[in-house]
């Protein structure tokens, strides 16, 4: 017969098989049985110095990633912010509500595209937000040397930042010289109506009154400047054929000198350049639906620009861009300058098309439909907005227009 344990202080155990967890209770001495520590709780320096090692690794490796080239940071954020798809599609969650701030922008507006009343904005956005405004007083020369290119690049790359540049100049790859590449922006409209604008504002200026046709064609001949436009269209003069008609694609495709011949080659550059450099690209005849994208891509430039199109006094402004004397060509003349252009169309209908879309994550309705075989050529009725999608019209993609009203 086993003998009952005995107590030190004497008498038998109470706790045969060890303390309890808490350890004995005061009376009854120390204990020489401890329970061990459970397994999972035990660890030694040399697990503790692995796993700080493996953390350390990690966040070297995630700098060194930031710090690698390619593409501006910004652009890739917005393509992660915007989506390949809708919310729908993928069935991933929204993105982040929240864009990069960047710090430099250019603006190499094109010819007659609505450019004098941006920058007529931008002058007073800039005073209003405390952005460096960089302009040019070079208006005509949009196509560079190589010792050009790296000449402005390295000005504009060296100026106070945030700025946003802005010049008629095609585009300028700041990579390929060893520059940071900016965000580019930029707005076109339909070809034949661009064409028309520049070829009276050449001849007859507009209603600021500075005569500043005169100060641009001098040396333009009476007989020039009051050739009928059908006949310089149906008579083939130099001015209305190519490639004087080839002119918004270069300011997407580039300097190269293919950049200036009319065909697939620079129309495939362009649209590669729009959809790898540029953050937004509008349509003149939405403009006020232009200036809400850019307030919401761009805030620190943008903010509250809407307002300031609207208001009275810029109006009046604005008004005095208008180019005077504008007459409509014939049909018959119309329809050859399309054919003229059609390059320039492929390129105004895609633009158009990647524009709908944008706006349409943003909740803005388009009217979009299949384009015809030749366009309905019209003189626009400037700066046509298209209403906001009322609430009965609303779908799925709901959340993306609650970012927008934020």
């Amino acid at each position: 017969m086993k003998k009952k344990q005995q107590h030190p202080g004497g008498g038998a155990d109470p706790w045969p098989h060890g303390a309890p967890l808490g350890g004995a209770p005061p009376g009854l001495g120390s204990w020489k049985r401890r329970v061990p520590l459970l397994p999972f709780l035990r660890f030694s320096l040399r697990d503790y110095g692995f796993c700080m090692a493996t953390l350390l690794v990690f966040c070297l490796g995630s700098l060194l990633y930031q710090l690698s080239g390619g593409p501006p940071r910004f652009l890739l954020d917005l393509r992660q912010y915007l989506g390949n798809s809708t919310y729908l599609d993928d069935h991933g969650p929204p993105p982040s509500k929240i864009l990069p701030f960047p710090s430099q922008v250019v603006y190499n507006r094109v010819g007659k595209c609505g450019s004098r009343t941006v920058v007529l904005l931008l002058r007073i956005l800039s005073e209003k937000h405390g952005f460096n405004l960089v302009t040019s007083d070079i208006h005509n020369k949009t196509r560079l040397t190589k010792n050009e290119q790296m000449e402005l690049i390295k000005n504009i790359s060296t100026a106070e930042q945030p700025y946003l540049f802005t010049r008629h100049v095609h585009f300028l790859n700041f990579s390929r010289f060893g520059g940071d590449q900016p965000v580019y922006i930029n707005i076109i409209r339909d070809p034949v109506n661009r064409f028309l604008s520049n070829y009276f504002f050449r001849r007859f200026g507009d209603w600021r009154g500075e005569q500043n046709h005169m100060i641009r064609t001098p040396s333009m001949r009476q007989e020039e400047r009051y050739l009928d436009i059908n006949e310089c269209i149906l008579e083939n003069y130099p001015e209305c054929s190519n490639p004087r008609l080839f002119y918004i694609i270069p300011y997407f495709c580039g300097q190269h000198p293919r950049c200036r011949e009319p065909g697939e080659w620079a129309l495939e550059r362009a649209k590669l350049n729009v959809n790898e450099n540029f953050l937004l690209v509008g349509i003149l005849e939405e403009l006020e639906d232009v200036l809400l994208l850019l307030e919401r891509f761009l805030p620190h430039y943008f903010k509250g620009v809407l307002s300031i199109y609207k208001d009275p006094e810029h109006r009046k402004l604005g008004n005095m861009t208008v180019t005077v004397k504008k007459t409509v060509p014939s049909p018959e003349a119309v329809q050859i300058l399309y054919q003229r252009m059609r390059y320039e169309y492929e390129f105004y209908h895609y633009v158009k098309e990647q524009f709908h879309l944008l706006k349409r994550k943003f909740g803005l309705k388009s009217h979009v439909s299949k384009p015809p075989l030749r366009p309905h050529f019209f003189i626009p009725t400037p700066l046509e907005t298209e209403e906001p999608i009322d609430d009965e019209e609303q779908d799925d993609e709901k959340w993306l227009e609650d970012i927008y009203k934020r």
